[in-house]
């Protein structure tokens, strides 16, 4: 999919400029074209319109290519990559991944490349984003980083409240559907760790300020960018350990409930082989109640019935007394 928007003045206010993202329909200086998975023709017609290397567009259409920062000596282009988050519903589980992200800045264009539809890339076509200006680059960059890192701020307090109820229901009931699910949000926080960090390692690149020029604005605005994402990362860090903890102590909860239930067959087993071993050693001179002699000889019956009565009783005792029931 191709999409061409522009910044459009709308009104001044207190001496400043407004400006407000329209959809245009060509390409033409200081606009933003915004591609996402797109076809080979929608591909080469950014290439040779915008004199783009072919690869700078194709880097971010593959899933595994991890977020760092190109440049391009001849054209002076330069390729900023970044992983954002994304969510997908798998039955009734919620999977949170990430997706790269390219952005690329060329002398009078900014182009953003993604695999997929990118709900962050919908705050500025909707206009809700403050002080968006398109001919700024720079600062356009800046900002579509910032609401990645805020995406990822949202995301993350929603896995905690998650990671609450799964703690809750578990709490009452230890089920297979809860612990997947907890298992699924340890995968998820494995990968905003990741991409957080790789991402941590592309601002530092952009602060140096050798790749893209900045301005004091653009310096400021920056820096509040690299702590979102030191918060998000640390966020996700604490996260993953609650869950790893939560998962261990389940699992020990698992593993004691099961031994319980061994112990008490254990000791029930015990319990009914007592009197077991009795009427194996008499039963065979022992007169039953339907047997002819019975009422000349019932007591030998009834001292096995004793005996094994007896023998439940003691063995009961015994095995109380050692915990075992």
């Amino acid at each position: 999919m191709l999409e061409i928007y522009a910044s459009q003045e709308t009104k001044h206010k207190a001496s400043r400029q407004l400006y407000r993202v329209e959809e245009i329909e060509d390409i033409k200086d200081d606009c933003w074209v915004n591609l996402y998975s797109p076809t080979e023709a929608e591909i080469s017609k950014v290439e040779t319109e915008l004199s783009i290397p072919q690869e700078f567009l194709r880097y971010p259409l593959d899933e595994e290519e991890r977020p760092r920062i190109d440049y391009d000596d001849d054209t002076g282009i330069v390729l900023v990559i970044i992983d954002v988050p994304y969510t997908k519903r798998d039955n009734d589980i919620i999977k949170y991944e990430t997706t790269p992200l390219g952005i690329i800045l060329a002398d009078k264009h900014i182009v953003t490349v993604s695999l997929r539809q990118t709900q962050i890339l919908d705050h500025f076509i909707d206009n809700r984003v403050k002080d968006l200006y398109l001919a700024y680059r720079t600062r356009f960059t800046i900002q579509i980083l910032f609401a990645v890192a805020r995406e990822y701020l949202r995301l993350l307090r929603f896995i905690d409240k998650t990671l609450e109820v799964a703690e809750s229901e578990l709490a009452k009931e230890v089920s297979n559907n809860q612990l997947f699910k907890l298992l699924e949000l340890s995968k998820s926080l494995v990968y905003f760790a990741s991409s957080l960090k790789s991402n941590e390692a592309v601002l530092e690149k952009l602060m140096r300020g050798r790749t893209i020029k900045l301005y004091d604005e653009d310096e400021d605005l920056l820096e509040d960018v690299v702590i979102e994402y030191k918060q998000a990362h640390e966020m996700a860090d604490i996260y993953s350990t609650i869950i790893g903890s939560t998962m261990d102590a389940y699992a020990s909860i698992i593993n004691n409930n099961v031994n319980d239930i061994m112990k008490i067959l254990a000791a029930a087993t015990i319990c009914l082989t007592m009197p077991d071993l009795i009427g194996c050693f008499f039963g065979q001179n022992c007169p039953m109640p339907w047997d002819a002699g019975f009422a000349d000889n019932p007591i030998p019956f009834f001292s096995l019935l004793g005996g094994c009565i007896a023998s439940v009783v003691i063995s009961w005792f015994i095995l109380k007394k050692k915990r075992m029931l």
